[in-house]
């Protein structure tokens, strides 16, 4: 009968294990806990008003403290400095999706990566692999302006199929134009040089080890969204005898989009647009490996 007990027990626990692995999954579904710091501005508040971080009147008439643009929190000046990172952007002040720093848009909308993003990857999935010249190729840029408009209006109900843009380089240039719009780019500026490094070096193997220890410099919100992106240009590549996008066409197109620098020179902008090509074709190529 012990022998039947231990049985039982390693069943229970087996199903235990079982139930917490799913729990665990179901957890990893939902939106990451990212990270935010608190987008502070000095505000004038009409009528008395506390502190909610250290629960004390503010005093003055005018600036008497700050206000989070994102989330709407209140503090003083002194009190912004010990705030911790738990911004919570409120869709009320997030108003855009064009523009908007990357992870408060994903926050505010409680998503693992811009719904610009899914959306576009899925809609030219489904319809454009195949289209010569993908990504290479610009649409009207009117309509790639209408798509933008239409995500900064309806967000995730916006409409991007082919009813409403027949041509594919529409929702490719739409996706192109988010990435450069963004306030800070996906490869940050902070991280710029490090991946400038990398695109530096000539033995592939240490180039991949530096590229895997460069993405670690990235927010998370940031480096999931290059993820997926380049999953995507890899199915991309995997139709190149129809689409005649290889990774290096892909790197070019996709360089200064991706990274920008940081304040530099014209000169020196200039020489690392080469670098950048690199960058982007050995993330492309080696997806599986770095993500």
């Amino acid at each position: 009968r012990i022998g039947g007990k231990q049985q039982d027990l390693s069943f229970a626990l087996s199903q235990l294990t079982s139930l917490v692995r799913r729990a665990t999954l179901r957890e990893s579904d939902l939106a990451p806990k990212y990270e935010k710091v608190h987008n502070f501005k000095v505000h004038t508040f009409r009528g008395p008003h506390w502190c909610e971080y250290c629960a004390n009147f503010m005093w003055g008439l005018i600036a008497q403290g700050v206000k989070c643009a994102d989330c709407g929190l209140n503090v003083h000046k002194q009190c912004s400095k010990v705030v911790p990172n738990d911004c919570q952007p409120d869709l009320r002040h997030v108003k855009k999706v064009y523009s908007c720093d990357l992870t408060t848009l994903v926050k505010a909308h409680n998503t693992k990566r811009p719904m610009v993003v899914d959306m576009c990857i899925q809609e030219i999935e489904a319809r454009g692999l195949q289209s010569e010249g993908l990504y290479r190729i610009s649409g009207f840029s009117e309509l790639i302006e209408d798509v933008k408009l239409a995500f900064d209006r309806d967000g995730e109900k916006a409409d991007i199929s082919s009813n409403a843009y027949e041509d594919i380089n529409i929702i490719t240039g739409a996706l192109k134009l988010y990435f450069r719009e963004l306030p800070i780019p996906i490869i940050t500026y902070d991280a710029y040089p490090r991946f400038i490094e990398t695109g530096k070096i000539t033995d592939p193997e240490k180039r991949l080890e530096s590229l895997h220890e460069a993405l670690k410099l990235l927010p998370p919100a940031h480096c999931e969204t290059l993820r997926y992106l380049m999953a995507h240009l890899k199915r991309v590549t995997q139709y190149e005898k129809e689409n005649l996008m290889s990774s290096e066409n892909l790197g070019i197109v996709f360089g200064p989009t991706l990274m920008r620098a940081p304040e530099l020179d014209a000169m020196t902008a200039l020489n690392d647009i080469r670098y950048q090509r690199l960058v982007v074709e050995t993330l492309i190529t080696n997806e599986d490996v770095l993500f």
